[in-house]
């Protein structure tokens, strides 16, 4: 497969499609306050402490609810920023846990920052699925639903609808990527562990229509509706 050099221009580059694309590299940013991936994901305070920062922002006092959207966000934020590189280049960045730092900004979804930029060598979609799907979301998974009790089937479902939005977003502000995205979703929406998660179809030349089959619990936070994919909106007519 010809692929296109994977290299910190390429994550300047798609920073500039938006936050949760965002990610820095090389020098410790001076702002300090990051940790490895490795410890929100093993620090039970760490993690409630997010919670509960999150509560706030949403004027919920419902940590289920809270945890949802952190798990929900955190997984847009690595679906986003492995897709646009996997797009752009054909090649997928290596976000191991402990070489990918965090911190919670004053507003807005984490920052993240690389040790430095290394590539996963496999092609594309195991690439994708090893570095996001295992490397990361399981352990995230994880650690949620141990902290909040949010069931799995909701968490799964999580992942699900970030990558979705990870691929709206692109097919909406990078429209001629290196590697075709549309493909790229449906091959892994139809992978463990997002298989079953929810059903979607082609609607060319634009995005996948996604409908999930659990709801991540947004609806819950005062003054908010559903999301465009829940399980909980009326179904489209087909007729």
């Amino acid at each position: 497969m010809v692929t296109a050099a994977l290299t910190s221009d390429t994550l300047a580059r798609i920073s500039t499609i938006g936050p949760y694309f965002t990610v820095s590299t090389g020098p410790r940013p001076k702002a300090d306050g990051f940790r490895p991936l490795t410890d929100l994901y093993a620090d039970r305070g760490a993690l409630e402490e997010c919670v509960r920062t999150v509560s706030g922002r949403l004027g919920t006092d419902q940590p289920r609810v809270a945890a949802s959207a952190l798990h929900l966000g955190t997984a847009s934020r690595l679906w986003s920023i492995a897709l646009a590189c996997a797009t752009f280049t054909g090649r997928v960045p290596d976000l191991r846990p402990d070489r990918l730092w965090w911190r919670l900004p004053a507003s807005g979804p984490l920052d993240l920052w690389l040790h430095d930029l290394r590539e996963v060598d496999r092609e594309p979609l195991p690439a994708l699925l090893l570095t996001v799907a295992v490397q990361n979301l399981a352990p995230w998974t994880d650690a949620v639903r141990r902290v909040s009790g949010v069931s799995p089937h909701t968490l799964r479902g999580n992942a699900a609808s970030a990558l979705i939005g990870a691929h709206r977003v692109l097919l909406a502000r990078a429209p001629d990527p290196f590697l075709p995205v549309v493909p790229l979703v449906r091959a892994l929406l139809d992978q463990p562990p997002l298989a079953g998660t929810g059903t979607h179809r082609a609607t060319p030349p634009g995005p996948l229509a996604f409908r999930r089959r659990s709801c991540c619990l947004y609806y819950r936070v005062p003054g908010a509706g559903t999301c465009g994919d829940c399980v909980l909106n009326p179904k489209e007519k087909t007729s």
